[in-house]
């Protein structure tokens, strides 16, 4: 997947709230929308080079930058929560996913019960709810999540549970958005609950998958799986 429009490099300075950050631009301070809503803290340290867009401003728009990237010492990591679900598409879409190529895209956005999945699947023997999480957290090639607390991811997993109980096919996958893990792991730490109810899950057959990103100034792509320890 291309990452379009004009890019930049600038310096995070600080934090604002969830979804706004102060950055520097060739020494001038503006301010950049931040599309993962997560805590980032070892990613988001003082003076770290990152990677920028510039929007046009508008009456919907109070910043003129998008954050797309953190630069670390190993590695350029996506901070954009809303690519893997597009990523996760474009891969349905084109069969690259050996592990769902008997279904079809039936909708995204699929309302089931009180959540939302991301994607209802269709085969000939069943259906198949997709719900897909995006993550930024790793540490020694070992990627976490979440970042920070998630009731809603726990509700997700709840809801996948009641859904194989009623005949679909449940799975939910992490899309790494970097390029340095080479396992994955629900993180105890931060969101204790909810890692034992993805442990809950997949003893209930909810299927869990986690794929690392090749992440580069210009595109992202989705590559292969790494190995899951619960």
């Amino acid at each position: 997947m291309k990452i379009t429009g004009e890019l930049h490099k600038g310096v995070f300075l600080r934090r604002l709230n969830r979804f706004v950050a102060e950055v520097e631009v060739n020494n001038e301070k503006h301010l950049a929308h931040v599309a993962d809503p997560g805590r980032m803290k070892e990613l988001l340290l003082p003076r770290t080079e990152v990677l920028l867009r510039k929007i046009t401003l508008n009456e919907k728009r109070k910043t003129n930058w998008d954050m797309l990237g953190v630069y670390t010492p190993t590695s350029l990591v996506s901070v954009d929560s809303r690519l893997p679900n597009d990523l996760i598409a474009e891969a349905l879409k084109d069969s690259r996913l050996k592990e769902f190529s008997e279904y079809e895209l039936v909708r995204r956005e699929y309302t089931y019960d009180s959540s939302r999945f991301d994607f209802l699947l269709q085969s000939k023997e069943n259906q198949c709810l997709l719900e897909v999480k995006s993550c930024t957290l790793v540490k020694n090639e070992h990627a976490f999540f979440p970042d920070a607390p998630t009731i809603r991811g726990r509700r997700h997993l709840l809801e996948l549970i009641k859904a194989k109980h009623e005949g679909y096919r449940a799975c939910v996958i992490f899309v790494i958005q970097r390029d340095d893990a080479s396992v994955f792991s629900p993180n105890d730490e931060i969101d204790p609950d909810f890692s034992d109810t993805l442990r809950l899950a997949a003893s209930e057959s909810v299927e869990v998958f986690a794929y690392r990103c090749e992440v580069t100034e210009t595109s992202i792509k989705l590559k292969e799986q790494v190995d899951i320890v619960l």
